[in-house]
């Protein structure tokens, strides 16, 4: 009898397993190739310029009264301009955006059937996420939503004490956020026919599968792919995957006490994502009136300059197999040609049209080898003809020797502080 009833549950197990539905192969290819994608933290609580929803844990109930009823007749993004985040987002280079349709308060920012607890029942009066999913589409980015199965509104009206990791905060033991989480989100797939989706919660339940079910083309981040939040990993993790980070300190706007990350900084945990293989997914907090605070357009500004001169190196790529780091200098390959982009950090100081050179382990020249900077034609120094910035390499026994030029021109004072690209064409990983 045992071994029927082992038998039985193993062949349960193994049909369970078969008819799992995952993400489309050819839809992990395309979310790795696309790289770079806009994080967007924005609910009403953001006139108070705290925390995201995470102030009602442990809040008195007058907090929480007030949270709930009076916040709403107060949000008024009346500065909101989708296209004109949109165009920032667009220039800056990102491939696809995630918006906070609903976070952990329950608070949703689309004119929703399901609860009176949403953007449509404040002066405002008008649909974000319809705005901006129209303005993604004009501008051909991937629309991805952010949902929270965790929902605050419903603990408070069923009495449960609001806690993230409460039994009853779970979709697995509350049947009836289950359901309430479904329905929410069938009204945003047939909605808005979102790209991606991000779930956020502890435990998700069938919801992944729900979505999958509903509609096979849309790719689930959260919930079905690793998601590291406000971290790095050491090494490359096989398969699409995706880093979350702020600019500063907090995830929705934070009016005071913020600590923002440089420009460079922004750049070069891009450029280390990408050489590890993931996607950067940066994120930002509008103001409450719908603007993007200006020390957060300024660094997306300073992304754009730089990826509009490197995203070659940044867009359709994989890992290198022989290396991904070699003191500052960071490696990308080409999809599916032996392409090396050679990611050039840390270098002070270097003044337009001066040469350096850099000696590469793990990869040979061959006869058909060429090289470049991304972004200058490598013919003319500006105001300094005398100057030939040709690229060049020698290949030694043991490494490969580049020798560039930082030629092109990107700021008045001729100093460019962020990292350079080499492209090397036609080259060979060798193992060491």
């Amino acid at each position: 009898m045992k071994t029927k009833l082992a038998l039985l549950a193993l062949i349960i197990t193994t049909f369970s397993a078969f008819s799992q539905l995952k993400n489309k192969p050819e839809l992990d290819e395309k979310f790795m190739d696309m790289g770079f994608g806009i994080f967007v933290h924005w609910s009403l609580d953001s006139q108070l310029g705290s925390v995201i929803s995470h102030s009602l844990v442990g809040a008195s109930d007058d907090y929480v009264n007030r949270y709930f009823n009076e916040l709403p007749k107060t949000f008024y993004p009346d500065k909101f301009d989708a296209d004109e985040w949109v165009r920032l987002f667009k220039v800056a280079g990102a491939e696809y955006v995630v918006f906070t349709a609903k976070h952990h308060n329950g608070f949703c920012m689309w004119d929703t059937k399901t609860t009176d607890f949403n953007i449509m029942n404040t002066p405002y009066g008008k649909d974000i996420v319809d705005q901006l999913v129209k303005a993604l589409r004009k501008q051909n980015l991937k629309v991805g939503l952010y949902f929270s199965p965790e929902d605050f509104s419903i603990l408070r009206k069923q009495g449960h004490l609001i806690s993230r990791n409460s039994k009853m905060s779970q979709v697995t033991e509350n049947p009836e956020l289950l359901a309430y989480d479904k329905k929410q989100i069938g009204e945003l797939i047939d909605k808005f026919h979102p790209d991606m989706m991000f779930f956020d919660s502890f435990k998700k339940g069938d919801l992944v599968q729900f979505v999958h079910d509903k509609d096979p083309n849309i790719f689930v981040t959260r919930g079905e792919i690793k998601t590291p939040e406000q971290t790095i990993p050491d090494a490359p993790m096989p398969g699409p995957w995706e880093t979350c980070m702020t600019m500063g300190t907090q995830w929705q706007y934070k009016p005071t006490n913020e600590i923002y990350k440089s420009g460079t900084e922004v750049i070069n945990k891009l450029i280390e994502i990408r050489a590890k293989g993931g996607n950067f997914l940066l994120n930002i907090g509008p103001k409450p009136n719908g603007e993007i605070p200006i020390e957060q357009e300024e660094r997306l500004r300073e992304l754009a300059l730089w990826m509009f001169v490197n995203n070659e190196g940044v867009k359709s790529v994989r890992t290198v197999p022989t290396i991904i780091k070699d003191g500052d200098m960071w490696f990308t390959k080409a999809k599916n040609e032996n392409i090396a982009y050679v990611f050039i950090t840390g270098q002070i100081d270097w003044f337009k049209g001066f040469r350096r050179n850099f000696l590469l382990k793990n990869m040979k020249a061959t006869k058909n080898t060429t090289i470049s900077v991304l972004g200058q034609n490598d013919l003319v120094v500006e105001y300094w003809p005398e100057n030939t910035p040709t690229s060049r390499y020698i290949q030694h026994e043991e490494l490969l020797e580049i020798s560039v030029s930082r030629a092109h021109r990107l700021y008045n004072d001729k100093v460019w502080p962020n990292a350079i690209v080499v492209k090397v064409t036609n080259v060979e990983f060798i193992k060491k």
